[in-house]
This record gives C-alpha cells, structure tokens and sequence, in this order.
C-alpha cells in the first residue's frame, strides 16, 4: 500500500522545508530524507491511496499544452539556477495548479527518489506527457543539457498552445451557430408549431405537402425524442470510434485536404507543427530518421505520417530530404524550397524553425479566410432550415384565405 506523507524537513542550506512523499512507511521516508543529507523534523502520514485510488486521481483533470509549456518552464529555470532535481519536482509537486499533473508530479519525485531518470518516471505517465517530451528530455539527460531541453521544450509547447488557441477560436463560431440552429428549430417544432396546427384543424384546412412533413417532424420529436438523443450520442461514439483507427483518419484526413479553403488552413498546421518539431529534435542531436517519425506523428495527420513512413526510408538511401517532403504531397513548395536551402547552407534546424514561424504568422491570415467563409455559408443554412418551417406553417393559411376568397 502507498501512502502518503507530508513532511518537514532541514535543507542543506539549514532552512525548514515542507514536501510530500510517498512510500510504503514511515521509516522508508525517514531514510529518504536522510538519503538527501536533510534532517527530519515530521512526518505525518496523510492519507492511503493504492494504485487504484492513484489512477482516479490522474483522471480529475485534463493536461493541456499550456499545463506542458508552465512545468517544462518552470522546472528549466529552477535547474538552471542550481536546485537539485528532486527539491525541483517537490516544488512543482506542490505548486502546479493542475491537480492531475501535480499528482503526476509528485509520483515521478518518488521514483526519482528510488533512483530512476527523470525520462523514466515521465514515461510510466503517456496521457500527462507527450512522447515528443520524454525523448527530448531523455536526449537531454543522455547529453548532460536537460536544462536547456526543458527551454526548448517550453517554447515549443508555447507556441503548440498558440496553434491549437487559433484552431478553437476558428471553431467556436461555427459550434455557437449551429447549436443556435438546433434550440431554434427544436424550439419551432415543440412549441411554435403545435399553435398553427391546433388552428389550422379547427379550420379543418387541407394540408400542403410541406406542412405535412414539418408536422411529422414535431410529432416525431415530441414521442420519441430520446430516440434522436441515442442517435446523435450513438453517432459521435461512432465517430470518435473511428477516428481512433488507423484507417478512419486516413479517410478523413484525405477529406479535409480535397476541400479547397480547408486543405490550405490543415497544410499549414501540419507544415507548422512538423517543420518546428524536426527543428528541435535535429538541434537536440536526435537522427534524422526517429526525429522524420516523431514530428509527423506531432502533426496528427494520418496523411503526413503515412507520407513520411515511406519516405523515410529512401533517407537511407542517401537522397536529400527537401525531394522526398515534396513526394508526401502536404507541404507547401516554400517548405521544400527552405529545406533545400538550409541543406545546402548547412542551416537546415534554423530554417525549419524559421519556416515554422513563418507559418505560424500566415496561419491567422488563412483561419480569417475561412472565418469570413464559414459565417456566410452557416447564415445561409440556418436560413433555410428555419425559413422551410416558417414557410411550411404560412402555406395552409394562404390556402385557407385562398378558398374562402
């Protein structure tokens, strides 16, 4: 059984510390902090939590790529200023904000204690760090530059964040609409439309075709609405399922880039993303076949990755990288034009880096095109459907004035 422990204890430099562990008893913290060359002063054990109860805690809140960017900032300035790495992971253990990475946190400080590399305890924890993460800071560890890596890192993440901001904020809009699509229509059918057609059978007016068919619509919807909520969980389960497979995001991922003024918006995010990622793990010493692997993989794009795999291995080969970009299909031609510079210049991790920021620039310019196509097209359809309705409910009334003329 694991538990935990809050302890205080007198540092090297004299001062009473407060921090957190957790073992299995009281004596194996006491021999932990004596390990450090610290003094206990308490030790009170605070609660018992198993594995289980371990795993549920990790489960309280996502890990976002801000969380990412702050820990890999905050844990390179207190390295670079001299801290020991288990007093570094105790502080942040404390003082992150986000419940689930300061768990995390706090569980990798306890089997640095026992002895294990930073990369190590961060790689028992896939759904808090990226992958991209662990091996930089195991290439970190490796070449005795761990500090600088997490500065790497953190402005990497930083800049992930700043994509993945403008990629919401050009979706927000067009959720916001069709929500208001959905409660106007449902709101027609439930409550408006019951009105009219109570009038128009105390009329005992003949119906159009159209009218018929929005009152099937409301009928349908007030009997059976649970139905249409199983549906459209149903399809989102379904779609989540398949976006989970291989196969399913090759599909889509070809969608997205066959439709004219989205295939330009994905091309420079994926561009961005892999262009910045190749960057930093070329400038980190990582071979350039694993770091092709790993910035495809960070691009999410089941086209790019497929298009790197193949190419990857005509690298061994001996043939330059700026040729075989071209052959994935995805990248601009001033991406391939760059890497064939920075190939001959000898530059090739500046001029990717420069690329990336590049097109982190262009990247606004082409979320507002799509912004200022979207809203447009969006009025249009929430025009028609409420328009077919308001329609289907004056229809019988023109009849009505039609037969009594």
């Amino acid at each position: 059984m694991v538990n935990v422990y809050r302890c205080k204890e007198i540092d090297l430099k004299g001062r009473v510390i407060e921090t957190v562990y957790r073992g299995e008893t009281k004596g194996e913290i006491i021999s932990l902090i004596r390990s450090k060359g610290h003094s206990p002063v308490s030790v009170t054990m605070e609660e018992e939590k198993g594995k289980d109860l371990l795993q549920m805690e990790l489960f309280q809140k996502r890990v976002k790529t801000n969380d990412i960017a702050i820990f890999c900032k905050q844990l390179h300035t207190m390295l670079n200023a001299g801290m020991p790495l288990l007093t570094a992971l105790d502080v942040l253990g404390a003082q992150t904000e986000n419940p689930k990475l300061a768990t995390t946190v706090k569980a990798m400080a306890t089997q640095v204690q026992k002895g294990d590399v930073l990369s190590k305890a961060m790689h028992q924890y896939p759904k808090v760090f990226p992958s991209l993460l662990v091996n930089m800071v195991e290439a970190g560890e490796l070449t005795g530059n761990l500090d600088n890596v997490l500065l790497k890192m953190s402005e990497h993440y930083t800049k992930e964040n700043k994509i993945n901001s403008k990629v919401k904020s050009a979706m927000m809009y067009p959720m916001i609409l069709s929500i208001l699509v959905i409660v106007v229509v449902v709101f027609m059918l439930t409550f408006v439309l019951p009105t009219f057609v109570g009038m128009l059978d105390s009329a005992g007016a003949e119906l159009p075709l159209p009218t018929k068919i929005v009152i099937g619509l409301s009928d349908a919807l007030k009997s059976y609405w649970y139905l249409f909520i199983a549906a459209i969980v149903g399809l989102v389960i379904m779609l989540r399922s398949v976006m989970k497979s291989v196969e399913g995001r090759r599909f889509f991922h070809k969608l997205q880039l066959r439709i004219p003024v989205l295939k330009t918006s994905i091309a420079k995010i994926a561009t961005s993303r892999f262009t910045r990622t190749l960057s930093t793990l070329l400038a980190s010493g990582i071979p350039i076949i694993q770091a092709l692997g790993t910035a495809a993989n960070v691009t999410g794009n089941q086209v790019v990755i497929d298009g790197i795999e193949v190419v990857s291995e005509d690298i061994k080969k001996g043939i330059v990288l700026s040729s075989l970009l071209k052959k994935v299909g995805v990248f601009p031609p001033m991406v391939i034009s760059m890497v064939n510079i920075g190939e001959e210049s000898g530059a090739l991790e500046e001029m990717l880096d420069k690329t990336a920021d590049f097109y982190d620039e262009e990247l606004d310019a082409a979320i507002s095109k799509l912004i200022s196509l979207i809203e447009p097209l969006m009025i249009v359809v929430m025009a028609l459907i409420i328009g077919f309705i308001v329609i289907a409910m004056i229809l019988p009334m023109f009849d009505m004035y039609s037969t009594m003329s």
